[in-house]
């Protein structure tokens, strides 16, 4: 009796730790192929921060920006693209599903060797299958110094 209590108690916690350990955050969906045109499976998201200002930087820095957005909607929330509009920038983003009600991020990696010093001002266009922007635009400014 003890050893068949000793094996039911093994298998209990065996399906717990299997049961905790899936993932729930959304890193196993997959975009569908049709993700930006399959309006019936659009959400909603929300900027936390879409201007930034990095303030100053000296000539040769490279300065990070972090962007962060909410998926409001019912669905998952796909980023499809990211595209900084100058050279001068590279963006990473949440590449997995965001499911509703959880945070996502984009992150623009300035490199101040281009361009000549003074004022900045750049855009990064995102991509997602959103109702209320299915592009949307990201700003960053500040000051380059040599």
């Amino acid at each position: 009796m003890r050893k068949i209590s000793l094996i039911g108690f093994s298998m209990l916690c065996l399906a717990c730790v299997t049961f905790s350990c899936q993932d729930t955050s959304g890193s196993n969906i997959k975009a569908p192929a049709n993700v930006e045109t399959d309006t019936a499976n659009f959400t909603t998201i929300q900027w936390i921060d879409s201007l930034k200002d990095f303030g100053t930087a000296k000539m040769g820095d490279k300065v990070e920006i972090n962007y962060t957005f909410e998926n409001t909607g019912k669905k998952p929330l796909f980023i499809t693209q990211v595209r900084p509009t100058c050279g001068c920038t590279v963006a990473d983003y949440t590449k997995t599903a965001v499911l509703p009600g959880k945070k996502g991020s984009v992150t623009a990696l300035f490199d101040t060797n281009h361009g000549a010093p003074g004022s900045v001002r750049k855009s990064i266009v995102v991509s997602s299958n959103t109702i209320n922007d299915t592009h949307f635009v990201l700003g960053f400014t500040g000051k380059v110094e040599k």
